[in-house]
């Protein structure tokens, strides 16, 4: 997909002038006000610094302003804008997004908690105690984060910038929620982020990526934290919707339950459920998706843990992975560093095992049960197909692998054991599974 970089410039010369005097047209209907947002005084085509910070102060009042039955109406051009739109305690209300909300990727005047460049950054856009509300487009909206002046340069932006950037689409308390028909393009940081009872995601499309390579190369893998759908709570539906990025493509989050992931092409680290905590999370379905050049695909992982954390009746089911690039399924702790240091282990080091020293700690309060994949396909991955380990006083339970085939499988870095398998008590292979798991009880049907 071709991504276009759309930002927001300081304007060069004396002070533009921009006086629009437009009244309000707020159309009634049966079912409430329309309000169109370039009628109501919102700048459009135009990027100069004094209008992102005009349409951002508008958009913060007017979709506060938002009573039952309105519509928020974006039309079909482009509108930059200022992040920090902060919107609290609106209901039975949508949100159309016919053209693009282009955010400033100026770092020094990006609104901040307190002032400097060390102050913690505003989210782009963040809604809090939302309910019954529809984001929607009568085409295909876009929201255009502009993220690469946030990474930095590719290999040393994350030293120096590190993780204060702003997430492109917030939801806190959100409560039967519908989002459809938007693209979210080159958030700065996460780009997907929602804390919900009740919601229903269809036909969303996330991109962020420095090039247009085909897979995750040196360059592109240093958009760090690029998360996709990061989704925390119960009752959510994400279903015929696409997801390429640097990290987890979904990320299931502490505390989650019911929740049901179908038809989803992804490429990025991974269907995720992690890293998980202190919490419980259960009872969550990913089905019928596709993985193209994926870095990880299944992925599940506790992060180091003080209390008991669980995750429990998990269903991975018709999933094809083609030509990832790392070990397509690990079930087991979180790979990743929290510091500045790329091979700190919290809990397993990204240098693990290939780094001598590089540690890989099992979280002891982590438990996994009732963990099945079924019907998985995996082909010509460039590793070892698994990595499945969990501490051995706290071991797996009930884990089930049904038709997990792969094809031309990698040797590095577990060679003809092709999984590194420890912690497991009850582990079972059936059907056509190969290979099959060392530590695995082999009820296949060859």
């Amino acid at each position: 997909a071709t991504v276009s970089v759309l930002y927001c410039k300081k304007r060069g010369g004396k002070e533009t002038s921009m006086h629009r005097t437009v009244f309000a047209l707020l159309a009634a209907t049966a079912a409430g006000r329309i309000i169109n947002f370039e009628d109501v005084g919102g700048i459009a085509e135009s990027s100069d610094l004094e209008t992102c910070w005009k349409n951002g102060r508008l958009l913060n009042t007017t979709l506060n302003g938002l009573q039952k039955g309105d519509t928020f109406l974006l039309p079909n051009k482009t509108f930059h804008t200022m992040g920090g739109i902060y919107v609290n305690d609106i209901s039975d209300v949508s949100i159309q997004i016919d053209g693009t909300l282009s955010y400033s990727n100026d770092k020094k005047q990006w609104p901040r908690t307190t002032p400097g460049k060390d102050g913690r950054v505003l989210m782009c856009m963040h809604y809090t105690n939302i309910t019954n509300v529809n984001f929607t487009s009568s085409g295909m909206g876009t929201f255009q984060g502009n993220g690469g002046e946030w990474w930095g340069v590719p290999g040393i932006g994350y030293l120096e910038i590190g993780e204060n950037r702003p997430r492109l689409f917030q939801v806190s308390n959100g409560r039967n929620l519908l989002v459809e028909n938007l693209m979210f393009l080159q958030s700065p940081y996460w780009t997907f982020t929602v804390n919900v009872d009740g919601m229903e995601v269809r036909n969303c499309h996330i991109s962020a990526r420095r090039t247009e390579e085909d897979g995750h190369g040196a360059i592109d893998i240093t958009a760090f934290n690029t998360d996709g759908y990061d989704v925390t709570g119960k009752n959510v539906w994400i279903h015929d919707c696409s997801v390429w990025n640097q990290d987890d493509c979904i990320a299931v989050k502490d505390g989650s339950e019911n929740m049901l992931f179908e038809r989803i092409e992804a490429s990025g680290l991974g269907l995720t459920i992690g890293s998980i905590a202190s919490s419980v999370v259960r009872n969550i379905t990913f089905r019928d998706c596709h993985m193209h050049k994926t870095v990880k695909g299944i992925y599940t992982k506790f992060r180091a843990l003080s209390s008991p954390g669980s995750i429990s009746d998990v269903l991975y089911e018709n999933i094809v992975i083609d030509e990832p690039q790392q070990v397509p399924i690990w079930i087991g702790p979180a790979q990743q560093s929290d510091s500045s240091n790329a091979c700190a282990a919290h809990p397993c080091s990204l240098c693990w095992p290939e780094t001598p020293g590089a540690e890989c700690n099992l979280p002891a309060f982590g438990s996994y049960a009732n963990i099945t994949l079924r019907n998985i396909t995996i082909n010509n991955p460039k590793e070892s197909p698994g990595v499945i380990m969990a501490n051995e006083t706290n071991p797996m339970v009930n884990v089930v692998f049904d038709d997990v085939v792969v094809n031309n499988p990698g040797k590095k870095p577990w060679g003809d054991q092709y999984y590194h398998c420890v912690g497991v008590s009850n582990g079972v292979a059936k059907g056509k599974t190969w290979p099959v798991p060392p530590c695995f009880k082999n009820e296949t049907s060859y």
